[in-house]
């Protein structure tokens, strides 16, 4: 069965992320919400985060700060597309993953799990809403 693009992902709709995990190279995005399913969003590429309508990148000063200011927001929507890759929208702002191909740190770029029913997703260069890369 193929995977349908945003299916997994819209499930955090609703959730608020409360809290962000820096470790070593990755960020861990948990959530937490109106179910019993506890999300990680584990991101091996680091996403672009916009805030109040300002775009940092994570090798930018302020990038942490912007993260972190997501903190108790909820997800309103999310999108997951080839061009655009993955964003989730929060009241104040957006994460988005869509790396260039010198961002790749491995053949992962993000997974999704911590679902009661055991669902997850792992994106991939060149594979679903990444396959132009």
């Amino acid at each position: 069965m193929a995977y349908e693009l945003n299916s997994l992902l819209s499930r955090l709709v609703g959730f608020r992320l409360y809290s962000v995990q820096f470790v070593l190279d990755y960020v861990q995005l948990r959530f937490d919400g109106p179910t019993d399913d506890m999300p990680v969003l584990t991101c091996d590429v680091l996403p672009t985060v916009t805030l109040s309508g300002q775009r940092f990148s994570p090798t930018q000063t302020g990038w942490t700060d912007a993260l972190r200011g997501l903190i108790s927001q909820s997800v309103t929507a999310t999108h997951e597309e080839t061009g655009i890759g993955v964003k989730v929208n929060f009241m104040a702002g957006y994460i988005q993953f869509h790396p260039a191909e010198s961002e790749l740190v491995g053949p992962e770029i993000a997974t999704l799990n911590g679902f009661v029913d055991r669902s997850w997703m792992t994106w991939r260069a060149g594979e679903d809403a990444f396959e132009d890369l």
